[in-house]
C-alpha cells in the first residue's frame, strides 16, 4: 500500500474545495431565486428554470474567467470579494439582457428578477467570508496547513518569513531559511533562521516534506536561481520567486504576455478589463442619479452666478486627465478672473479675486457640481485623484517623485486624499506630497467598496471644509 505524497493530498484538497465552492454557489443562486418566487406567492415553471439556467451558466463562466475558484489562502478578503462581485455583476448583466430580449419567455416580474439579482450579491459574498473565517480558526488549531521554507537569507526573505509567522490564519508553517553563504555574510538578525544549505532545502522538497518554496535571492543571481528551479522541478512543491527590485513601489504590477515573452508591468492601472467596465458603470449610475437630484439647484446657482458678476456661468479649465491627456473640467465660475494659461495662482484665504457668491460656492463645494457632467462624458470619475491645473502639474511633476502616476486613472470629484484632510490650497510642498501619497494609495488599493466608502465619507462629513477657499 502506497502513501500519498503531500503534494497529491494538497491538490486533492484544493480540488475538493473548488468543487464545494462551485456547488454552494449554484445552490445559493437557485435557493435565493426560489425563495423570492415563493415570497411573492408565485409557482415555479419552465420559463423560470430557463432564466435560472442562463444566470448560473453565465456566472460559472465568469467565475472561471476571473479564476474565482482558485486557492485564496494568502489573498485578502477584499480581493476575493471583488472578483466574486465582478463575476456576479457580469452574470446579472447577461441575465437582465436575456430577460429584456425575450420578455415573453419570462414569467417572473421585473421586481422578482431584480430582487433575486440584488439579494444574491451579498449572499454569495457572505457565505465565502463566513466559510473562510471557519477555515482560519481551523488552521490556527493546526489543521489544513502547509509547510514553507525560504531559499535565500535576504531581507525580503526575512520579511516574508515574518509575515508567515505573524498570520497563523493562513495555515502556513514556516520551517526555516536556507542559504549557502557563510554566517558572516548573512545579516545578524536573520542568522538564527538559517536551517541549512540550499542542497538541504532541495532534499526536503524531493522527500515531499515541503509544500511551498519561496526563493528570495537577488535578481542578479539569475543563473543560481535557474539552477535551484531545475532542482526543485524534481519535486511536487509549489515554488515562488520574491522579486527584490523596489517591490513595494510597484503600482498595480501584473504579468503580461507579449507573444511567448512574459513581461512585468511596473506602473499600471487597476482599471483594465472587468475593472474598467465596473468603474465606468459605477460612474454612469452615480453621476446620472446625482445630476437628476441636483438639476434644479444647479439651475438656481447658474442664475445667481450670472446675476451677481460679469462673465460666463461655467468656468472651463484645462487639466490633466487619464494618461496625462488634457481635458476640460467644468466649474461654476467663482472668481473675477479665469486663469487657464502657463501660470495659475492657487486660491488663498481672503483672495480678492473670489466673488462673494463664489466664496460661498467654494466653501460648500457647490462650484464643483458641473463636474458630474464631466463624469458622464467619461473625462472624470466620481472618485479619484483631484485634477490640478496644467500649470500646477508641470510644476509639481518636477518636485515630487511619482507625481504623474496619479494620472493612471481618471481624476475624481472627490478622493481618498480629500476625505483625509488634504484639500484646498497646498501652500507647502509637504502638503502636496501627502496628497500624492494618498492618491497613489487609492490607485493601489482601489475597489468598488473603497469608492462607496469615500462617497459616504464625503456626504456624511459634509461638503464644507475649512481649507476650501
Amino acid at each position: 500500500m502506497h502513501n500519498k505524497s503531500p503534494g497529491g493530498i494538497i491538490q486533492s484538497n484544493q480540488s475538493s474545495f473548488s468543487t464545494l465552492y462551485r456547488l454552494v454557489d449554484m445552490v445559493i443562486i437557485t435557493l435565493v431565486y426560489f425563495l423570492v418566487l415563493l415570497y411573492q406567492g408565485l409557482s415555479i415553471n419552465s420559463s423560470d428554470l430557463l432564466l435560472l439556467f442562463v444566470s448560473i451558466i453565465s456566472y460559472m463562466l465568469c467565475a472561471e474567467a476571473v479564476d474565482l475558484y482558485r486557492s485564496w489562502r494568502t489573498a485578502p478578503n477584499t480581493m476575493m470579494i471583488k472578483w466574486a462581485m465582478i463575476a456576479w455583476g457580469i452574470s446579472s448583466l447577461v441575465t437582465t439582457t436575456y430577460a429584456f430580449i425575450f420578455p415573453d419567455s419570462i414569467a417572473a416580474s421585473n421586481f422578482v428578477v431584480l430582487s433575486w439579482l440584488v439579494l444574491c450579491a451579498p449572499t454569495l459574498v457572505s457565505w465565502r467570508v463566513a466559510f473562510r473565517e471557519i477555515l482560519f480558526r481551523h488552521r490556527k488549531k493546526g489543521h489544513n496547513t502547509r509547510k514553507a521554507i525560504v531559499i535565500g537569507a535576504t531581507q525580503s526573505g526575512y520579511n516574508l518569513a515574518t509575515q508567515i509567522m505573524e498570520n497563523d490564519q493562513l495555515g502556513i508553517i514556516f520551517k526555516g531559511m536556507y542559504d549557502d553563504r557563510a554566517p558572516a555574510r548573512i545579516p545578524h538578525e536573520i542568522q538564527h533562521q538559517v536551517m541549512g544549505s540550499i542542497e538541504d532545502a532541495v532534499k526536503l522538497a524531493k522527500k515531499g516534506e515541503v509544500d511551498y518554496i519561496y526563493i528570495a535571492m537577488p535578481m542578479s543571481a539569475e543563473k543560481r536561481i535557474m539552477q535551484i528551479l531545475n532542482l526543485c522541478s524534481d519535486s511536487t512543491a509549489t515554488v515562488y520567486i520574491i522579486p527584490n527590485f523596489f517591490m513595494y513601489n510597484l503600482l498595480n504590477a501584473r504579468w503580461q504576455s507579449v507573444g511567448s515573452i512574459q513581461t512585468l508591468s511596473v506602473f499600471d492601472t487597476p482599471f483594465q478589463g472587468a475593472g474598467d467596465v465596473t468603474k465606468r458603470l459605477e460612474d454612469i449610475v452615480v453621476s446620472s442619479l446625482i445630476l437628476t437630484l441636483i438639476a434644479i439647484p444647479m439651475l438656481i446657482i447658474a442664475i445667481a452666478v450670472k446675476l451677481t458678476s460679469k462673465g460666463p456661468v461655467i468656468f472651463k479649465q484645462n487639466r490633466y486627465g487619464l494618461d496625462g491627456k488634457k481635458i476640460k473640467v467644468y466649474k461654476f465660475r467663482s472668481m473675477t478672473v479665469q486663469d487657464n494659461g502657463d501660470k495659475v495662482q492657487q486660491a488663498t484665504k481672503n483672495d480678492a479675486r473670489i466673488t462673494p457668491l463664489g466664496a460661498f460656492l467654494r466653501k460648500t463645494s457647490l462650484d464643483e457640481l458641473p463636474q458630474f457632467i464631466n463624469v458622464l462624458q467619461g473625462r472624470m470619475s466620481v472618485v479619484g485623484p483631484r485634477p490640478h491645473a496644467v500649470a500646477h502639474n508641470e510644476e509639481y511633476r518636477k518636485l515630487i517623485e511619482g507625481y504623474m502616476l496619479r494620472h493612471k486613472v481618471r481624476p475624481g470629484i472627490t478622493g481618498w486624499a480629500q476625505i483625509n484632510g488634504f484639500r484646498g490650497e497646498t501652500e507647502t510642498i509637504n502638503k502636496m506630497i501627502k496628497r500624492v501619497e494618498y492618491d497613489l494609495d487609492y490607485i493601489h488599493r482601489w475597489s468598488v467598496w473603497m469608492d462607496i466608502r469615500i462617497i459616504l465619507a464625503t456626504v456624511t462629513r459634509g461638503f464644507i471644509n475649512k481649507n476650501a477657499y
